[in-house]
């Protein structure tokens, strides 16, 4: 268990590190019901995450009962690595970001129905999300860890995942609007900073599984 643990924290920290699902977590703290707002959007990414980490976990087990040899999950790991490593590649040349998605300022004035259906659909949308949370559930599948470990896996792995979205939620319950200027501040950076973090991230992830990948060939 603590091997798996260990492989698929950091896959959880890439999509958790992501400025992209954190700064509508924030704009809808701007809402007229904010915490309704922001507590649905949680719910969508959290459900989406967990039902694709939850998909790719299963598809692994079935899969890994049929074959005697693993060596499916090392080149898959390294395919998933390189494609990581071209998406960070194109997602630093794009540059810095100048301003805010049209679709994403309306998020300020979002009801907690918009705020649980953008959730699920950019959970689920996001193609660097849906890598990053399937080579997780294939890391987790083809453990053969049983049913109850591989749940316990999978759910630490949603956690993770999901915590930074839930970070400005849970500060606004705690501090209330006392915290919208700093959130507002961080908002602006991550703007400002998308595509470098983004790209970051991605390229240290998308090495990490090239690397275990090619190791288990």
């Amino acid at each position: 268990m603590g091997v798996v643990l260990a492989e698929v924290t950091p896959l959880a920290l890439g999509i958790a590190l992501s400025p992209f699902p954190v700064l509508p977590a924030i704009l809808l703290l701007f809402a007229p019901r904010p915490r309704a707002a922001a507590g649905a959007f949680f719910a969508g990414w959290t459900v989406g995450i967990l039902m694709v980490a939850t998909a790719s976990t299963a598809l692994a087990s079935v899969i890994e009962r049929q074959e005697e040899t693993p060596t499916w999950a090392s080149w898959t790991k390294a395919v998933l690595g390189v494609v990581l490593i071209l998406l960070a590649l194109g997602q630093w040349r794009s540059g810095a970001s100048k301003d805010t998605p049209a679709w994403m300022r309306a998020l300020s004035a979002a009801t907690p129905a918009k705020g649980l259906r953008w959730g699920l659909l950019l959970s689920l949308a996001n193609p660097k999300n849906l890598l990053l949370t399937a080579a997780a559930g294939l890391t987790v599948g083809a453990a053969e860890l049983g049913t109850a470990g591989a749940c316990v896996a999978v759910a630490v792995f949603t956690a993770i995942a999901v915590s930074t979205v839930a970070l400005p939620l849970l500060s606004h319950l705690v501090l209330g609007e006392r915290v919208l200027a700093p959130l507002g501040r961080a908002r602006t950076w991550l703007e400002t900073h998308n595509s470098a973090v983004t790209a970051v991230v991605l390229a240290v992830i998308g090495v990490l599984l090239t690397v275990e990948g090619a190791t288990g060939l």
